[in-house]
C-alpha cells in the first residue's frame, strides 16, 4: 500500500512539474530572444543556426527555472491533496505528513544532483559555444558591422572604408572606398563612390552592395608584359550605379564553429574554477604588492635622500606665503595644485583598478558557488512549497502561483542584492552566493514545522479572533438597538 501511495504522490507531482517547467522555460527563452533580437536580424542566419544558438543560450536558464518549477509544483501538488481531502485521509490512515513528503523529497534530491551535474558539465560547454558563436556571427556576418572612417578587411580579398554610415540598420553609406587586395603582379582595382547602400541578397552567403556616382580605377597587369605596362595608362570608368556582390561563404563556413574565445571563467567546471580562483587571488596580491612598493619607493626616495644628506647650512624657516610676491605666490600655488591633482588622479586610477580586480574575483567565486547553491535551493524550495501547499490546501493555478511568485521574487531580490554588494567589495563573495539560501532555509524549516503541527497559518478567522478584543473595545454596543 505504501509503495502505491509513493507512486501516486510522485505521479501527481510530475503532472504539474512538466507543464510548469515547459511554460517557464518558454517564457525565459522568449526573454532571451527579445534581448538578443538585434544580434539575429540582418545577419543571414539560417533557422538551424538560430535554433542552435538559442539552445546554447537557454542552458543557463535551467538553473533558475528548475528551482522555481519545484516550488510551484510542490505547492500545487500538496494544495490539491488538501483541497480534495486526500491529505486528511492519508493522515487518518496513520501516515504522517513527513512520510507523504518523503518520496518527493528524494525526487527533489535527484533533481538537485541533476542540476549540479548540468551546471558543472553542460552549462560551461554551452556557454563556450554560445559566446563563440555570437562573436563569430558578429565577425563573419559583416553586413552592418563596419566602423565609419576606418579601413577594414572584413570582406575577403578587399579593403573598404566608409566615411559615414546612416540608416536604421546602418545600410546607407556615404564616401565609399573599396580596394581589391592584390599582389603587384595582379590586376589592381579601386572603386570610389559618393554613396552606397547595403541591399539584401537572394543568397545569404553573399553581401550585396549598390554604389552610386563613382569611378572604377583599374590597372591591368595580369596578362601584359612589363614594356606594355609602362606605356599603358591607368583606366578610369565612371558609373551612375554599380552593383557588387562579395562572396563571404568561406569565412562563414569556417568561422561559425571556430572557438577563438577560450579564457572565460564561465567555460569552466567547479574543479577548473578552483585553479582560476587561486590564480586570480595570486594575481591580485601581486598587483597589490606592486602598488604598495610603488608608493613606498616614492616615499623612500625622499626619506633616504634626507638621511644621507649632511646639512651644511642651518635649517631655514619655510617661506611664509603671505610674504611672497604675487607672481611667485601664483607659481607656488599652481605647482602645489598640480602635484595634488596628480596624486588625486593616480589615487583614483588605483581605486578603480582595485574595484575591477575585486569585482572580477567576486564574479568567479559566485559563479563557482552557485553551481552548488542553486542545487540546494531546489531542496529549500521543496520544503517551502510542500509546507505551504499542505497549509493553504488550495490547488490549481490561482493562489499557489501567487505565493510561488512572491517567494521567488524574494529569492531573486536577495540574489541580486548580495551580488551587487559583493561586486562592490562590501561582502564576502562566498557569503553572497549562499545568502539567499541562508535566509530562506530557516523559513522553510519553520513552515515545515507549522505544516507538521497542522497550524492554521492562513486562516483569516484566526487572525480576526486575535484582534477581536481590540475591535470590540472601540466599537459601540449595538445590542437591543431596535428598541431605542
Amino acid at each position: 500500500m505504501i509503495k502505491k501511495l509513493d507512486g501516486y504522490v510522485i505521479k501527481t507531482f510530475f503532472g504539474p512539474f512538466l507543464f510548469i517547467f515547459s511554460v517557464l522555460f518558454f517564457i525565459f527563452v522568449v526573454n532571451i530572444i527579445w534581448i538578443r533580437l538585434a544580434q539575429f536580424t540582418g545577419k543571414g542566419l539560417s533557422y538551424w543556426e538560430i535554433l542552435r544558438l538559442l539552445s546554447y543560450l537557454s542552458a543557463i536558464v535551467v538553473q533558475l527555472v528548475l528551482p522555481l518549477t519545484i516550488l510551484l509544483s510542490s505547492i500545487m501538488t500538496f494544495g490539491d491533496f488538501g483541497e480534495r481531502y486526500e491529505l486528511a485521509a492519508m493522515k487518518a490512515a496513520g501516515i504522517s505528513l513527513t512520510r507523504i513528503m518523503l518520496p518527493l523529497f528524494f525526487t527533489t534530491l535527484f533533481f538537485s544532483a541533476f542540476l549540479f551535474f548540468f551546471s558543472n558539465n553542460v552549462v560551461p560547454d554551452f556557454q563556450r559555444k554560445a559566446k563563440n558563436m555570437l562573436y563569430n556571427i558578429a565577425a563573419t556576418k559583416p553586413a552592418l558591422n563596419f566602423t565609419p572612417g576606418q579601413f577594414l578587411q572584413q570582406l575577403p580579398g578587399y579593403s573598404v572604408k566608409f566615411d559615414k554610415i546612416t540608416g536604421e540598420n546602418g545600410e546607407n553609406l556615404t564616401g565609399v572606398f573599396v580596394h581589391k587586395m592584390a599582389t603587384s603582379f595582379e590586376d589592381q582595382q579601386s572603386i570610389v563612390a559618393e554613396s552606397g547602400k547595403f541591399v539584401s541578397a537572394d543568397n545569404p552567403n553573399y553581401l550585396k552592395l549598390v554604389l552610386f556616382n563613382g569611378h572604377i580605377y583599374e590597372d591591368q597587369l595580369g596578362n601584359v608584359d612589363y614594356n606594355a605596362r609602362l606605356k599603358q595608362p591607368d583606366q578610369a570608368i565612371k558609373f551612375d550605379t554599380l552593383v557588387s556582390h562579395f562572396n563571404i561563404s568561406d569565412i562563414i563556413d569556417k568561422a561559425i564553429e571556430a572557438e577563438s574565445i577560450t579564457d572565460d571563467y564561465s567555460f569552466q567546471n567547479i574543479v577548473q574554477l578552483n585553479s582560476t580562483i587561486k590564480d586570480t587571488k595570486k594575481s591580485n596580491n601581486d598587483i597589490m604588492n606592486n602598488m604598495t612598493y610603488e608608493l613606498v619607493s616614492q616615499t623612500n626616495s625622499y626619506v633616504s635622500y634626507v638621511d644621507k644628506t649632511k646639512v651644511k647650512i642651518p635649517i631655514v624657516v619655510p617661506v611664509k606665503i603671505d610674504t611672497v610676491k604675487t607672481q611667485k605666490k601664483q607659481q607656488m600655488l599652481y605647482s602645489a595644485y598640480n602635484k595634488l591633482e596628480n596624486i588625486k588622479q593616480s589615487t583614483l586610477g588605483k581605486n578603480s583598478q582595485l574595484k575591477d580586480m575585486h569585482a572580477y574575483f567576486a564574479r568567479v567565486v559566485m559563479h563557482q558557488q552557485r553551481m552548488v547553491s542553486y542545487s540546494v535551493t531546489c531542496l529549500i524550495f521543496f520544503l517551502i512549497g510542500a509546507s505551504l501547499g499542505s497549509i493553504i490546501r488550495k490547488g490549481g493555478l490561482g493562489l499557489p502561483v501567487v505565493i510561488a511568485i512572491v517567494v521567488f521574487i524574494l529569492f531573486y531580490i536577495l540574489n541580486l542584492t548580495a551580488e551587487n554588494i559583493a561586486w562592490a567589495g562590501k561582502m564576502d563573495p562566498y557569503l553572497a552566493a549562499w545568502l539567499p539560501n541562508i535566509i530562506l532555509f530557516p523559513f522553510g524549516i519553520w513552515l515545515t514545522y507549522k505544516a507538521l503541527t497542522d497550524s492554521q497559518l492562513f486562516d483569516i478567522e484566526k487572525y480576526k479572533s486575535l484582534f477581536k478584543p481590540l475591535i470590540n473595545r472601540f466599537s459601540k454596543n449595538k445590542e437591543h438597538e431596535r428598541y431605542r
